[in-house]
């Protein structure tokens, strides 16, 4: 009796574990549907020496991705963000870096390195290494990606680097670009 009440005991912190394991992985927050559907929270960037909106976007679909050069991650899926703003940049679309570099060093050997051909921003109003754009949209780890359709409501939240060229993803964003 008692070594079956163990193995109920040691059974139940296991399952337990196993919850808070897979509620804790990147994977299971994809797309975390809890967001789809609202607006995207609208933010002042200056690109080029031009201020910009989020909204000046509006009637794109705006792939909003917060990076760092300093993040193996994102520089693992750099190529091929820039090969899906290939695909974007023609039908209506783009891609919108983020960066959370703490020095414009990195951040700009980065985009020299990876010749990023989408418009990206360093933030430089980081407070304790974070960004309050950054955490205004609920980013907790990089990368982190917000699909924005045509009418800035944030469609799929996406954790952790993507194969952003896969020919699921293109399919995925060719269905988003035809939407009206």
């Amino acid at each position: 009796m008692e070594a079956f009440r163990r193995l109920l005991v040691w059974t139940g912190l296991a399952f337990g574990l196993g919850l808070l394991v897979l509620f804790a992985l990147p994977s299971y927050r994809q797309g975390e549907a809890s967001i789809a559907g609202k607006s995207a929270e609208d933010f002042t960037l200056t690109i080029d020496g031009q201020t910009r909106r989020l909204s000046d976007y509006r009637g794109k679909v705006v792939v909003l991705n917060f990076w760092a050069s300093y993040c193996q991650p994102c520089v693992e899926e750099a190529p091929s963000l820039n090969a899906l703003q290939r695909h974007l940049e023609p039908r209506g679309g783009t891609i919108l870096g983020v960066s959370l570099d703490p020095e414009p060093t990195g951040y700009e050997r980065f985009l020299k390195n990876f010749a990023v051909p989408y418009p990206t921003w360093r933030d430089p109003d980081l407070k304790d290494g974070k960004s309050k754009i950054a955490l205004d949209y609920g980013t907790s780890l990089i990368p982190e990606t917000y699909v924005i359709d045509r009418h800035g409501r944030i469609a799929r939240k996406l954790v952790s680097a993507q194969q952003w060229d896969s020919p699921d993803m293109l399919a995925y964003f060719d269905a988003l670009l035809n939407q009206k």
